[in-house]
């Protein structure tokens, strides 16, 4: 019987293993770097294509391990910006092409990523916004025609998605062109679009259809300057299987961030390793003094002794010494101050004069401000009526004071909104509603102050028609209500006999009260008085006959509050209940109300349903109010 000879028995054990820890690397697909991004210096952005199912990539730079790599699969969530070709180029069978390859793509997308369809002809322009449903995306393909003047703005397009993805929260930033010609309406550069690519960490994807007018060479530079690939199509029946072949790339490329501590101008290897599944190198030569975000070699010093081991040891020590100076002119000033504390007392009375001017003097700036802008607004009516509200409701501040205060509060509000929710609508209209929650403040204040100014006047009219009674006259009788009075009609008597001591007379003073006050109840009491004074008679009875006229309004009102108080709580309740629906549901399944959120046609039921909703609260409100 023959020997059957294997030659592969014979290597030594250690090649042997070597072998077959090997064969499975060699075997499976390879990995490959498709680009490095340096527009983002001193972060480098490094694409992988990893085969499926591998682990995250790790990386070496010029052979050794990189620190602070941060690893995002885009195949898991990621924000798409298709870019479609729309210019006359693209009219008949290339556009309808574009469009079902366009439409295959986003029936494909993973369940957590976000698409946005901008279209660009003579001028780009997006189609829908940023959604998980594929509905709107779908529709306004459809829907797409070819451009009816000429143009290609490729460049626009490019630039208009970077900075519609900068605002886009998930990890994966990801742009794919679609063109047949080449830029010639666009405002912006070439370079304008790879910076903004850079800016808004978006990789482009760019697909060209060979033509007359092609030209694939800034096709191709975009495409690996940002981390993408490039895809050519001999004619626009292979689209499809191109955004198909784009869609498997992207389930299985990592996007890898970190942070190099290479100098500009430097030539950097690249290498990113996967377990099981071997390695791909890139060389990279880092911008010069005139690339975006790069630093200018130090001059004074030679690169050798920056990339040495004591450089960082003497950036250390001199910041240190740069700490320690600092807190030593601090401790030096604190020392100035205490020795002049102590001088204080020994100075001469001039000096110390100067001294306790110079806290006006410093204070001077925001009188002159507020009393600057109450001179320039005091014949705006808005601006009257703002002061007459802060006397209403007894705050002790000036109606130019009031107005700063919203300005810093819709600043305040508009800057949360922007850094929480990033969108420029939300944050204008929380700008707006801080800026008015000052004033609505103040106008609570002022109508609880009137209210409880009515629930007293019964009482305060009494009160002054006993003193009549006793032959006391009219102001010993405001006199009593101030002393034995409760806030706030005390306060405004107070106020009433002030103004009569320097010589206004009691009519206007009290009808002054009036419309400060904001009472109406007050207003028919010194429309009572004021004809009293002028016909004669008992003013003892005529304040008894007011008082029970002005108790039984009250009673009467109540009474229709509270016959009415079904109509308003049902009112309440209509309003409130769309809006803890709403929030109920999108706590418990977010993704049912998602196209609610998150398409034009949720915006446009949501703006319709509040406009129905502000309409009804009108008419409920028109149902249940009362004016005595």
């Amino acid at each position: 019987m023959k020997k059957i000879r294997r030659p592969w028995l014979r290597l030594p054990p250690l090649a042997l293993a070597a072998a077959l820890v090997l064969a499975p690397a060699a075997t499976a697909a390879p990995v490959h770097i498709a680009g490095v991004d340096t527009g983002t210096y001193p972060e480098l952005r490094v694409t992988v294509v990893a085969p499926r199912g591998s682990t995250a990539p790790y990386l070496r730079e010029n052979g050794l391990p990189v620190t602070g790599l941060q690893a995002l699969n885009l195949g898991q969530a990621k924000s798409v910006v298709l870019l479609v070709d729309r210019s006359q180029s693209m009219r008949g069978a290339s556009l309808t092409n574009a469009v079902a390859g366009a439409r295959a793509f986003i029936a494909a997308k993973g369940r957590n990523d976000r698409i946005e369809v901008i279209a660009f002809g003579r001028q780009a322009f997006a189609l829908t916004r940023f959604s998980n449903s594929i509905s709107d995306a779908d529709a306004a393909l459809r829907g797409l025609a070819v451009d009816a003047r000429s143009g290609t703005a490729l460049w626009d397009a490019v630039t208009l998605a970077s900075h519609r993805l900068a605002g886009e929260r998930q990890p994966g930033h990801v742009i794919i062109v679609l063109t047949d010609g080449h830029d010639v309406s666009s405002r912006s550069s070439f370079a304008k679009a790879v910076a903004a690519a850079h800016a808004a960490r978006a990789s482009v994807y760019t697909i060209g259809i060979s033509g007359p007018d092609f030209t694939p060479a800034s096709l191709r530079d975009l495409a690996g300057r940002t981390g993408g690939t490039y895809h050519e199509a001999s004619s626009a029946r292979k689209l499809a299987a191109i955004y198909t072949t784009i869609s498997n790339t992207l389930s299985h490329t990592w996007e890898l961030r970190y942070p190099t501590a290479a100098r500009p101008g430097d030539t950097l290897r690249v290498t990113a390793l996967v377990a099981g599944h071997g390695h791909a190198d890139s060389e990279v030569q880092l911008a010069g003094v005139s690339g975006a975000g790069a630093l200018p070699p130090p001059s004074l010093l030679p690169r050798s002794f920056w990339s040495s081991a004591i450089a960082p040891v003497l950036v250390a020590l001199t910041v240190g010494f740069l700490i320690l100076l600092a807190c030593a002119f601090c401790f030096n000033a604190g020392y100035g101050t205490w020795v002049r504390s102590r001088l204080e007392p020994h100075l001469t009375p001039a000096k110390r004069a100067t001294k306790s001017r110079r806290k006006p003097e410093r204070t001077s700036l925001k009188r002159q401000l507020v009393s600057a802008t109450e001179r320039a607004l005091a014949n705006v009516r808005q601006f009257r009526s703002l002061q007459r509200l802060l006397e209403r409701a007894d705050m002790p501040l000036r109606a130019s004071e009031l107005l700063y205060i919203c300005l810093g509060c819709g600043m305040f509000m508009g800057l949360v909104a922007a850094v929480l929710i990033a969108s420029p609508v939300l944050a204008l209209i929380f700008m707006v509603g801080g800026g008015a929650l000052p004033v609505l403040f103040v106008r609570y204040k002022a109508r609880s102050r009137s209210k409880a100014f009515d629930n007293q006047l019964p009482d305060l009219l009494i009160t002054i028609a006993a003193s009549l009674k006793a032959g006391h006259s009219f102001r010993h009788a405001i006199q009593a209500v101030v002393d034995e009075g409760a806030q706030p009609t005390a306060k405004e008597f107070s106020r009433v006999l002030s103004e009569t001591q320097l010589g206004r007379p009691i009519d206007e003073a009290m009808v002054e009260m009036g419309d400060r006050v904001g009472s109406k109840n007050l207003r028919f009491v010194m429309t009572a008085v004021s004809i009293q004074r002028q016909v004669g008679g008992s003013l003892a009875g005529l304040f008894d006959m007011v008082a029970d006229t002005v108790r039984q309004r009250q009673q009467f009102v109540r009474k229709v509050q509270g016959l009415t108080a079904m109509g308003r709580m049902s009112a309440y309740v209509l309003i409130g209940l769309p809006f803890f629906i709403a929030a109920a549901i999108t706590v418990m399944n977010p993704s049912y109300m998602s196209p609610l959120y998150h398409t034009s046609a949720g915006h446009t039921l949501m703006l319709i349903g509040g406009g129905m909703m502000v309409i009804g609260s009108g008419i409920l409100k028109k149902m249940v109010a009362f004016k005595g």
